[in-house]
C-alpha cells in the first residue's frame, strides 16, 4: 500500500473535496485508479485516476482541482518540490482522488497555562 502524504495546509481542502488531485514525481506510477491509498493525518481516499502528464500540459484547472489558486503557484510549488526534476529521469503524474474514509481530524494541542501569580 502506498500512502500519499499532504502537507497540513491542504487537509481542509481534502476534506471538503475542493482538492481532489496531486502532482507527483516518480519514476512509475506508485498507485493505480481504482484503489485507495492511505493519506497520514486524512484517513483513506479512492484513487479515482491516475494519469502521466507533461509540465506543459497543465493550466488553470489543473492549478485550482489541486488546491492552488493559479498556474503560476502551482508551477512554482512544483518547481521548490522536485529542484533536480529536469535531470531526476522521473516522470509527472496527476492523480485524482477523492476521500473514502476519513477520520476526524486532530485538535490542536491545548497551550500549558500559565500560573496565574
Amino acid at each position: 500500500m502506498m500512502q500519499l502524504f499532504f502537507k497540513k495546509q491542504f487537509h481542509a481542502a481534502i476534506r471538503d473535496g475542493t482538492k481532489r488531485t496531486t502532482i507527483r514525481r516518480w519514476p512509475k506510477a506508485h498507485v493505480t485508479a481504482g484503489g485507495n491509498s492511505y493519506a497520514p493525518g486524512l484517513g483513506w481516499l479512492r484513487i479515482e485516476g491516475v494519469e502521466q502528464v507533461e509540465l506543459s500540459q497543465l493550466g488553470e484547472e489543473d492549478a485550482r482541482s489541486d488546491g492552488f489558486d493559479s498556474h503560476a503557484s502551482l508551477l512554482r510549488t512544483l518547481n521548490q518540490l522536485y529542484p533536480d526534476h529536469l535531470t531526476d529521469g522521473k516522470q509527472w503524474f496527476r492523480i485524482a482522488f477523492s476521500m473514502h474514509e476519513p477520520i476526524a481530524p486532530r485538535a490542536p494541542k491545548a497551550k500549558a497555562q500559565q500560573p496565574l501569580f
